[in-house]
């Protein structure tokens, strides 16, 4: 049987070998970015469905970063949504007959928890200054430095770890059913397997987002702290 690390190339660019990992990446980014083109060119106030269905992912982006980050979600939309919407659609392409999803790929869960990594740092030094970032590493003391580190590294590791296991685990077992029993038992797999991936986008951007509150937050108790007014001062609430 073949090792699901197994990613053989379709073609090459040069010395560089494209998968089709890569090749249905790019297809859900082309997507993504010709269907919120179109969504610009044509908002109304009265919204047609495609605009409707896009206000209300929006709208659920937004309330589960105010109820998971306690931030207003402007900031992080873009990045938060982006993440999520990617891995829905990337664990629901195995909808398409002889695609595997770019997240049964280990490479590809690597540069998403990458990419989650670099925006923690990112929005924690925009929180707090690098200071007030690298102040975290020594909480609660400097001999923790080592320790904090090495936890932001598992953090990371964890992340795409989870996703591949999960993913990648779906595709495995409705590859072997199918080629034991045909064509129709497997579709509750299919089913189930389509909703764990559902869940999986929902678990890694809640993920993302509980690790760059947790960034910012720290990241601005240095300052906050030594900013606070006066107790008389304080606006009554």
């Amino acid at each position: 049987m073949q090792s699901p690390l197994h990613n053989p190339a379709l073609f090459h660019l040069g010395p560089i070998p494209i998968t089709q990992a890569v090749v249905v990446t790019w297809v859900i980014m082309a997507l993504l970015l010709l269907g919120a083109l179109l969504l610009r060119r044509r908002l109304q106030l009265v919204p047609s469905r495609s605009q409707a269905a896009f206000e209300l992912v929006v709208a659920t982006v937004d309330a589960q970063i105010r109820d998971t980050m306690l931030l207003e979600p402007g900031p992080y939309r873009a990045f938060i949504g982006t993440l999520f919407v990617y891995i829905f659609l990337a664990n629901w392409s195995s909808l398409v007959p002889g695609v595997k999803p770019p997240t049964a790929q280990i490479e590809t869960d690597i540069a998403l928890a990458l990419l989650v990594f670099v925006a923690v740092i990112g929005f924690g030094v925009r929180a707090g200054g690098v200071r007030g970032y690298l102040t975290i590493f020594a909480s609660p003391n400097p001999l923790m430095i080592p320790l904090n580190f090495v936890e932001s590294l598992t953090r990371t590791f964890s992340l795409f770890v989870r996703l591949f296991g999960n993913v990648m685990s779906g595709v495995f077992v409705i590859g072997i059913v199918l080629s034991l029993a045909g064509l129709l038992v497997p579709i509750p797999l299919m089913a189930l397997d389509l909703l764990i991936g559902a869940v999986q986008a929902y678990i890694f951007a809640v993920l993302a987002m509980v690790f760059i509150a947790g960034a910012i937050s720290e990241g601005q108790r240095p300052q906050s702290s030594g900013s606070s007014p006066p107790e008389s001062t304080r606006t009554p609430p």
